[in-house]
């Protein structure tokens, strides 16, 4: 496992090597359909991989235990480090892992072992939902990160509103139309909040008209967005006349989904084989 663990610090060095040089990774860069096209080169990557791996050592390499134990460690540790460490959207090198280039790198590899794993065991089905799973949803929720948008909308009492703010200060209009029509606070004794929540009225492009409550944890998806309950006026507390609402859209969100219950099948799988093995 000695070459294994030379090409994950290998790795990790020109990752640093990255980091200083060009900065940390820029994802926005890969919104689609950039993504989209990376996904499809990776994939064209793996197969290349796959195919030569008899004819080329480094190729057969990848698709052994000497190479996926070693960059397994190396990924763990560098979650343990971003467990341990307190990670900030602002922050650079071990604060902000997510675009920290050894991380990145080391992950991706760690995806392109998986790949050529999947494909040298597309026999074993309890196998190939398990990793290949874990490849969809890795794959998807690295590239789809890109995509994914988080804005903010303050809405006032009978003022309908359909601009929101994005993380970067970036005023968009939105395809839907937010009214907050009450806002509503229930508060303990001591006059703490103990739930606040907003009456909306939603209205979409495509002419969809929805009165709704969005809680505290318990958004409302219309048309590929979840709206969250975010704030409010502090000020005036329970007589707050704004509510501030979270937008989320996440498009890649539901091959994540599949990757995960891909996994739990492929559980399921290995389960009940083992339990007819037994018998």
């Amino acid at each position: 496992m000695k070459e294994g663990f030379i090409i994950g610090g290998g790795l990790i060095f020109a990752g640093l090597i990255l980091e200083l040089s060009v900065g940390p990774v820029v994802w926005e860069t890969f919104a689609w359909p950039v993504n989209g096209i990376v996904l499809a080169g990776f994939l064209a990557l793996i197969a290349t991989v796959f195919l030569l791996r008899k004819r080329v050592y480094a190729f057969r390499f990848i698709g052994t235990y000497q190479a996926a134990i070693p960059t397994l460690m190396y990924a763990v540790l560098l979650t343990i480090i971003m467990g341990l460490t307190r990670q900030t959207e602002n922050g650079t090198w071990l604060n902000n892992m997510l675009v920290f280039w050894p991380f990145v790198l080391i992950y991706v590899y760690m995806a392109v072992i998986l790949g050529v794993t999947v494909l040298r065991r597309l026999n074993n089905i309890p196998f190939l939902l398990n990793h290949l799973g874990l490849f969809i949803a890795m794959t998807t929720a690295t590239l789809g990160n890109a995509d994914m948008q988080r804005l903010k909308m303050i809405t006032m009492v009978g003022e309908p509103e359909w601009r929101a703010m994005a993380q970067n200060g970036a005023i968009r209009e939105m395809p839907l139309t937010i009214e907050l029509k009450q806002f509503i606070m229930e508060t303990y004794d001591d006059g703490s909040p103990k739930r606040y929540a907003s009456e909306i009225q939603i209205q979409t492009k495509s002419g969809k008209k929805i009165e709704t409550t969005v809680d505290v944890n318990k958004p409302v998806e219309v048309d590929g967005w979840k709206i969250y309950q975010y704030g409010y006026d502090t000020k005036m507390g329970a007589m707050s006349q704004i509510s501030i609402l979270e937008l989320v859209s996440d498009p890649w969100l539901p091959l994540v989904y599949t990757g995960i219950y891909m996994m739990l099948a492929g559980a399921v799988c290995m389960f009940l084989k083992g339990k007819k093995v037994k018998k």
